[in-house]
């Protein structure tokens, strides 16, 4: 009964974070619609009364009034909480890879990351809203089943599930996908993001939350937003913050087709082109963060915010000139009219063609190039994928290289901003001009141009960030339209294969230039020459099954390592006792009815192996072992079973391995029992479990299991604690605490088959214990990662 209800309730939350998550893309999209449409309505006005005044000069100080104070404020909530900063998506992707970004899922950063993308997009900067929406899921899906925050201290619940990192994992993957789903309207899609770019570990079960999750955020985003706009609540025509829109040909043009199989070759080249453009936009934006990191972020904080405002000056000057310029007056043509109801958009308030900008334009014209610069960039997508007047080769070159070259600048500044609709954005311009080619220069009047704008955002798109599956069944989604699938896919994946023989997905570089230990999918097969030994650190910081509390609290403030193995020494003269040992368990018969069985005596030799910090007491024990020690005339297996063994020479739990040991001292022979966690070690000491040296282990208080995980997720530091009330000579038995069978491997295992269980089993520490039980060694993520076994490979060659 407790396990369903722990499942009940596990399905209860998913859901609730499905519709948060919602509540928070309806949040966005309300108020990001409301400041753009403020904007734009004065910004025009202002247009077309200075355009016969000549104060076109007063229109463009309005626009940058706006477009300032709103960035400004963006600005501000990043340096209020820095991890808002950006699209989020490569944070997200570190926690459910295993690595723990500061304050990467906490309540203050989904608030700055919601209020910021806010100001951000509505100050006209070339960033979307949809990537955010995947980072603020996903601090809905971390904090919500915990019913606690540090930025809300005073309120707390009394809830126990869920205390665990791996069900948080689980929660912030249904949150991410949700974030997807509520951006493009796209569930299964949002489900496949998670699975492919997010958790490194996944089960089964997993899946079908996540994707109930998906459904529940595109649920409440699409009734909600389905009533405001339209006001006929429960008729779900918006399904996402991106809608597509509906790909269908004129009734009365009847040579017209989405697309025909000679038009796949152009897309395999598209893709080409997409994969080469994507790599240049890659390889452009990791220069700049470079160049940020060091010149930028070693600066005061206000540096940054000057940076956002210059970048949001820069792109509203060239906006404004680019349009006023560079933009061509197209006549609107007469089947935009006719065609009407066919044109009209499923979910869409107003048809495409009423956002149509006529700046600086005689009448029945409209400009191009405001058309695309001076419309929310949803509404530019859907120019470019619907609109039946053209757009001129020249404006759409132009368009596409301003876009790509601000948006690359943009994205990295100190504010969030997501890089999805840009990038859909410039390949749509990027593909619209493709077919306006292909039209009028070769002649191929059958082919649709919204179909080539489509695969040309995709092949951009799918040459910046490198998604294949999720991406494709996102764009299917968003489009409606399943014969699009095999195009989308073919596109994908040749923009994917050409970008990646020049550099990695832009999420993957910005990863990387964090230096985070992110583990790929699979090693390559050239590290199988490597073995457990070659990767693993030899040199161990570990504790004693029973250890004194001013070594634990040494050990803990002068190391920084999450686990540590509990050993017991395995000296010369115990191998015999081992050996007797073993004979013992194996003998029930045994003549000597005194003689302990094996486990008794392995826990007895654990209670009896306490670390002794000071060489004073070191000593003192000496003196007390010598005059009890046993007459030489007993039976030599009976004073080992009795014999009371004194701590290595100069080997205290309180010293890390250092320069002066020996290579004895160093290596020395441990035999392994288990894994304590720090923050286990940290709770014990806070909670004061331990037993004075005249008293039994078995006098120690004991913790349940609960009482263990009540500081989760946010444990003490060891150097905040005030320990001056605990006396540092009591004795801690970890024991009852530790993991006492954790995975670990051989060090004759291949790296694929420790890649594979450290990957698929989540884990953080992998023992490497050889075939008598002597642990030789650790393994963590970072002796897993790719430039780490790069090193040692080439090491290897160099020993061969």
């Amino acid at each position: 009964q407790k396990a369903q209800r722990y499942e009940a309730v596990k399905w209860v939350m998913v859901f609730a974070i499905g519709v948060c998550t919602g509540l928070v893309g309806l949040f966005v999209d309300f108020f990001v619609r409301l400041f753009t449409q403020l904007k734009f309505r004065v910004v025009q006005s202002s247009v077309e009364e200075c355009t016969e005044k000549g104060c076109l000069a007063l229109s463009l100080l309005e626009l940058l009034g706006f477009n300032l104070t709103f960035v400004f404020l963006a600005s501000l909530l990043v340096l209020i909480q820095p991890v808002a900063a950006g699209s989020g998506i490569p944070e997200i992707k570190c926690y459910l890879n295993g690595v723990k970004v500061p304050g990467v899922v906490r309540l203050r950063t989904v608030v700055c990351k919601a209020l910021g993308v806010l100001f951000s997009v509505a100050g006209g900067l070339f960033v979307g809203k949809e990537g955010p929406m995947i980072h603020s899921g996903a601090v809905v899906g971390a904090g919500l089943p915990q019913f606690q925050s540090i930025s809300l201290r005073k309120i707390q619940f009394n809830f126990p599930y869920f205390r665990s990192d791996r069900d948080k994992r689980d929660f912030v993957s249904a949150g991410a996908a949700a974030g997807v789903a509520a951006a493009f309207g796209a569930p299964i899609g949002g489900t496949l993001f998670s699975l492919e770019e997010g958790s490194s570990f996944w089960n089964q079960g997993l899946t079908w939350k996540v994707l109930f999750c998906s459904m529940a955020a595109t649920f409440t985003l699409n009734f909600f937003r389905s009533g405001i706009q339209f006001g006929s609540w429960g008729s779900f025509q918006l399904p996402g913050l991106l809608n597509f829109g509906e790909f269908k040909c004129s009734e009365s043009d009847k040579k017209c087709h989405l697309w025909t199989a000679v038009d796949l070759g152009f897309f395999i080249l598209m893709g080409i082109v997409g994969g080469l453009l994507g790599a240049t936009f890659n390889c452009l934006n990791k220069r700049l963060a470079k160049y940020r990191m060091r010149n930028v972020h070693p600066k005061p904080k206000l540096v940054r915010v000057l940076e956002s405002l210059l970048v949001s000056l820069t792109t509203t000057v060239v906006v404004f000139i680019a349009s006023m310029v560079l933009g061509e007056c197209r006549q609107i043509s007469s089947t935009s009219h006719s065609g009407n109801d066919t044109l009209s958009l499923q979910g869409m308030s107003e048809d495409v063609n009423s956002s149509i900008k006529t700046f600086f334009c005689p009448n029945e014209t409209y400009n191009d190039m405001a058309t695309l610069f001076f419309n929310p960039q949803e509404s530019a997508i859907l120019q470019l994928f619907h609109q039946d007047g053209t757009f001129s080769p020249v404006t759409l070159s132009l368009f596409f290289l301003l876009y790509f070259l601000l948006s690359c600048w943009t994205y990295g500044i100190s504010v969030p901003s997501g890089l999805f609709v840009p990038s859909l954005l410039c390949g749509a311009a990027f593909g619209r001009l493709v077919a306006n080619l292909l039209k009028s220069y070769i002649g191929l009047d059958h082919i649709y141009s919204g179909t080539f704008a489509l695969i040309g955002a995709a092949a951009f798109l799918g040459g910046v960030v490198r998604m294949t599956i999720s991406l494709t069944v996102i764009l299917i989604e968003s489009t409606n339209e399943i014969t699009y699938g095999l195009p989308i896919m073919i596109t994908l994946m040749v923009a994917k294969w050409t970008g990646d023989f020049f550099n990695k997905g832009i999420y993957d570089i910005h990863v990387n230039l964090r230096g985070v230990p992110l583990l790929e999918w699979e090693t390559e097969v050239e590290m199988d020459k490597l073995r457990a030994s070659d990767i693993m650190e030899p040199n161990l910081t570990y504790v004693y099954p029973h250890t004194r509390i001013q070594s634990l609290v040494s050990i803990l403030r002068t190391t920084v390592h999450h686990a540590f193995p509990v050993v017991t020494e395995n000296r010369g003269n115990e191998r015999e006792f081992m050996k007797g040992n073993q004979l013992i368990s194996n003998n029930i018969k045994f003549k000597k009815s005194s003689i302990l069985t094996r486990a008794g005596e392995q826990r007895k030799r654990s209670q009896s192996m306490k670390s002794y910090p000071s060489s004073e007491l070191r000593n003192m024990c000496d003196e007390h072992i010598a005059t009890e020690e046993p007459p030489e005339k007993e039976d030599l297996l009976q004073q080992m079973l009795e014999r009371r063994y004194t701590p290595y020479p100069n080997l205290y739990p309180d010293q890390s391995p250092s320069e002066e040991w020996t290579m004895e001292e160093r290596f020395r022979p441990l035999t392994f029992h288990g894994l304590i966690l720090r923050s286990q070690l940290v709770t014990l000491l806070v909670r004061g479990v331990c037993y004075s040296e005249s008293q039994s282990s078995a006098s120690q208080p004991r913790l349940s299991h609960a009482e263990m995980l009540e500081d989760y997720p946010r444990y003490p530091d060891i150097h905040d604690l005030d320990l001056t009330l605990l006396n540092p000579r009591m004795i801690v038995d970890v024991t009852p605490y530790m993991n006492p069978s954790p995975f670990a491997v051989s060090p004759n295992t291949h790296v694929s088959q420790v890649f594979n269980l450290f990957r698929t089993m989540g884990l953080r520490h992998l023992p490497v214990v050889n075939a008598v039980g002597e642990i030789v060694g650790i393994i963590t993520r970072h002796n897993l990662t790719h430039e780490f076994l790069q090193a040692r490979l080439r090491q290897h060659y160099q020993t061969i």
